[in-house]
């Protein structure tokens, strides 16, 4: 079976979406001017291979906005999903379905970035809670 192993986020301001995702999530997003592109950086990455050094760990790219690329769904695990909604709000985001429970392992949610993109939440139920770790 194949894994997740990159994802895309198309822009139509590309400044304001590396500074929304960088403030929300602690993403680092790396400008690749020569391509109109940007490494998006979620986890530590080997500097030679520039792949993910956890295994299971994604990074991802975002670029302009253009014809067939217009909105992926991703879903990122957070510790707190409330404290990521806030956040995003804050920061010109919206929320799209609010935090619901999955029993037995986790919530979920859905927010609308400054860019127009549905992307999803995840957040683990507790270990003692019965929860799932992944």
């Amino acid at each position: 079976m194949g894994g997740v192993v990159h994802f895309e986020i198309p822009a139509d301001d590309q400044d304001r979406a590396r500074n929304f995702y960088n403030q929300a999530l602690g993403w680092r997003i790396d400008p690749m001017p020569e391509m109109d592109y940007n490494v998006v950086i979620t986890t530590p990455m080997d500097e030679k291979s520039g792949r993910p050094t956890e295994p299971g760990a994604i990074n991802g790219g975002m670029m302009a906005r253009d014809g067939e690329l217009t909105s992926p769904v991703i879903t990122v695990d957070v510790e707190d999903i409330d404290a990521t909604l806030r956040t995003v709000e804050q920061l010109g985001g919206s929320v799209v379905k609010p935090k619901e429970t999955i029993p037995g392992m986790g919530h979920y949610a859905y927010f609308k970035d400054t860019e127009g993109n549905i992307l999803g939440l995840w957040e683990n139920l507790p270990a003692d809670a019965g929860g799932a770790t992944g």
